[in-house]
C-alpha cells in the first residue's frame, strides 16, 4: 500500500503576521541590556529577509525587513541618526 505524504501548506510572511506562525526556533536577540529582558529578537527568513519580534510578547506581530532595509537602519542608528529616540 502506497502511503499518502501529507502537503504541508507553504506559510505567508507578511508584515505584521503573528510572530508564532513563524516557528519558535531561529529567533536571536542581537543584544541584551539591562532593561528587564524587554528585548528586540531577530529571524532571519529562508529567502533572506529579517523578521523582528518583541520578546516580552513572542505570539504578537512581527515585522518583516528586507536585508536593505536592515542595513539602512543599523548604520544610520551606528552614525548616530537614530540618537532622538533615546530622549
Amino acid at each position: 500500500m502506497e502511503r499518502i505524504k501529507p502537503r504541508i501548506r507553504p506559510v505567508r510572511i507578511y508584515n505584521g503576521m503573528p510572530a508564532r506562525d513563524l516557528g519558535n526556533e531561529g529567533w536571536h536577540k542581537p543584544w541584551s541590556g539591562g532593561n528587564g529582558g524587554n528585548c528586540l529578537e531577530a529571524m532571519k527568513l529562508a529567502d533572506g529577509r529579517i523578521a523582528v519580534r518583541q520578546s516580552a510578547d513572542p505570539d504578537g506581530p512581527a515585522l518583516i525587513y528586507t536585508p536593505g532595509e536592515i542595513t539602512a537602519f543599523i548604520q544610520g542608528a551606528k552614525a548616530g541618526e537614530a540618537d532622538f529616540l533615546l530622549s
